[in-house]
Order: structure tokens, then C-alpha cells, then sequence
């Protein structure tokens, strides 16, 4: 069988509310997974920008918006805010191609993520049925030169490859 592989790339990105919170029982989502901090994203839902990106990116491909369209529906009007079921939502038009590699940059200056990205692959791993080695994840401050890398939000770039048959 003979396959076209194309690539797209998504991107998202919150900023975080002013207030302070323990950062031993708060925490913020980040590709499915919890990661402790004492802010919270400006966001109608969890605000977690790895799981945005990568729903736009995926949009990049299918040219169905979820994010702004189906997803607004999903959280405004239903309540749902678990950005997980967006990402769910996406995945329903992919039709026969497949996602065969993840590459995220996620660009912020706190919380520091080093500890946190293994964590944070396996879950997005699970989350597309990939295996770890098909994730990689890549995290800078910007050396400070945008808003993100001085500490007043996350932005973060997806960018997928599909294999699709002919």
C-alpha cells in the first residue's frame, strides 16, 4: 500500500491569572497531566496548552476547527472543561490516516518541566495510542525575550506527522 505522509503544526497558549495558590495542592494540566504550581491558566477550560496545540494541529490536517467550534459547544454550553475531550473530538476525523510522530516546544519560563516531561510523554502517548518514542518534547525559557519565557504564561507548538493512504 502506498502511503503520503504530511506534516501540520498546531499551536496554543494561556496566560496565567494573577492570583497565588499552594503550589502543594495546585497544579495545571499539561498534555493530560498534572503538574504542580501555584498559579492557574486565564482559560474557559484546563487550559492545557500542550493538549490545544496539538487539537489545532491536528485541525491543520482534518480542516475541521475544534478548538473555537466543537470545543466551545463542549465547554461553554455543556460544562465540560477537560481539554482531553477536545483532543477525543479531533481524533473523530482523522478517517484512515494516522498520527506517527509528536514534536512539542513548549516555551515558558515556570514551572520548570524537566522532572515533569517524562510524565508528560507518557501521558500524550496515551492519550494518541503512540508509543513514548513517537513524542518528543522540547522546553525553553525564550531567554526571557517574549512574555511566555518572563514567567506570564505558556505557549507551547505541536507539530505532527501523518501517514496517510493513497
Amino acid at each position: 500500500m502506498e502511503y503520503d505522509y504530511l506534516t501540520t503544526i498546531g499551536q496554543d497558549s494561556h496566560r496565567f491569572l494573577e492570583e497565588e495558590f499552594d503550589a502543594s495542592s495546585n497544579s495545571i494540566m499539561l498534555g493530560g497531566y498534572p503538574v504542580p504550581f501555584n498559579r492557574q491558566f486565564q482559560a474557559n477550560s484546563d487550559g492545557d496548552v500542550i493538549l490545544h496545540a496539538i487539537t489545532n494541529a491536528i485541525s491543520g490536517y482534518t480542516g475541521v476547527n475544534i478548538l473555537g467550534g466543537a470545543a466551545d459547544v463542549i465547554c461553554l454550553e455543556k460544562g465540560i472543561k477537560d481539554s482531553k475531550v477536545y483532543l477525543e473530538e479531533a481524533l473523530k476525523y482523522l478517517d484512515k490516516a494516522s498520527i506517527i510522530h509528536v514534536s512539542l516546544t513548549i516555551e515558558c519560563l515556570r514551572p520548570k518541566l524537566k522532572d515533569h516531561i517524562p510524565s508528560i510523554k507518557k501521558s500524550v502517548a496515551d492519550l494518541l495510542g503512540l508509543s513514548e518514542k513517537q513524542i518528543g518534547i522540547t522546553a525553553t525559557t525564550g531567554e526571557g525575550l517574549t512574555g511566555f519565557g518572563k514567567g506570564e504564561g505558556i505557549q507551547v507548538f505541536a507539530l505532527l506527522s501523518f501517514k496517510v493512504p493513497v
